[in-house]
């Protein structure tokens, strides 16, 4: 396994992220737990997940079944960078209004408290901001992250779905504090969809931050399977977007196929060639998924064939302001 820093910080982090949205909805706590024992076993030791994963009235139901795998003992959590997130609305009665979508410091407390007990730890090593809040203050937002800092239940913090001038700020403010700040953001971000390379990989470079691609096959367009519309896969729930973007699929398929990789890991390779990215995640639903997935480290993607991935999935031009001005 190939490791590497989460942003300025000093933690090391696995160079592939086990993304656990599936476990609870289409995984069951068997197959999860095969998955987490085999992440291990490979090196794959930063795990993501959020508090609202399990959705709806099972919001909570992810954390709840990695804590029952912490719960096992053998070292689990403590070989684990255990990354969560906050903002969703997790429809507690006892939170009245203020149990909505957001990120006061109200929520922020009472939430971290309920993800701690549902994943059985006293910590987490990255707690992240799942969305923007406008309507709260970066003034409470620090305090809240300070006060669960210094009392030891989070290690570092992160954002999801900023913009970049958004993360700019929040390191201003953080600074201004003499607070450590942000260390990372997720963000979608694949061959498909390359916006970020305007402003939000340049920024997160610039500002420290390790960019944690979300949907790095793009909801499973670039999956081994896509072209298949096979009953019942996530790519067979989406033939609009297969039939929108069939001739640049065909073309990656075509290339794949001569570098004798599946599509699947070369689009992963191809995130993981850019020094902006400190690890995508995947979302295995199975052992054999998961397994799968390693073989993107294995990847190396020379000048030739990215220049052909430019060409069939062009990007923005580059970084802003020279992709679209002098």
């Amino acid at each position: 396994m190939q490791y590497t820093y989460l942003g300025k910080s000093g933690l090391k982090v696995s160079r592939l992220c086990l993304g656990t949205m599936n476990f609870g909805p289409a995984t069951d706590e068997k197959e999860a737990f095969r998955i987490m024992d085999a992440a291990l076993d490979a090196g794959v030791q930063f795990f993501d997940t959020a508090n609202i994963y399990g959705w709806g009235e099972n919001s909570g139901l992810t954390e709840t079944i990695i804590g029952r795998w912490f719960a096992q003992g053998g070292g689990r959590r403590e070989k684990v960078v255990l990354a969560t997130k906050v903002h969703g609305d997790m429809s507690d009665p006892a939170d009245g209004p203020n149990g909505a979508r957001g990120l006061s410091a109200y929520k922020i407390r009472r939430h971290l408290e309920g993800s701690l007990r549902r994943l059985q730890t006293d910590h987490i090593e990255l707690y992240q901001m799942h969305h923007v809040d406008p309507n709260v203050t970066w003034d409470e937002l620090w305090g809240a992250f300070e006060i669960a800092a210094n009392q030891g239940k989070i290690g570092y913090v992160g954002s999801s779905n900023f913009a970049a001038w958004q993360l700019a700020i929040a390191q201003s403010e953080a600074k201004n504090r003499h607070f450590l700040g942000l260390v990372s953001e997720q963000h979608k971000y694949s061959l498909n969809c390359r916006l970020p390379e305007l402003e939000v990989l340049p920024a997160a470079q610039s500002l420290g931050l390790g960019v944690i691609p979300w949907s790095p096959l793009d909801g499973g367009l670039l999956g081994r399977n896509a072209l298949k519309k096979l009953e019942g896969t996530r790519s067979g729930g989406s033939a609009e977007r297969i039939e929108k973007h069939r001739a640049k699929l065909e073309a990656f398929a075509e290339l794949c196929n001569e570098l004798g990789e599946p599509q699947d890991n070369v689009a992963l390779a191809w995130l993981l060639s850019n020094p902006a990215v400190t690890a995508p995640i995947i979302g295995p639903r199975t052992l054999e998924q998961f397994e799968s997935s390693l073989g993107a480290l294995e990847i190396k993607l020379d000048e030739a064939v990215l220049k052909r991935l430019d060409e069939i999935f062009p990007g923005p031009g580059g970084a802003a302001p020279e992709a679209y001005a002098w």
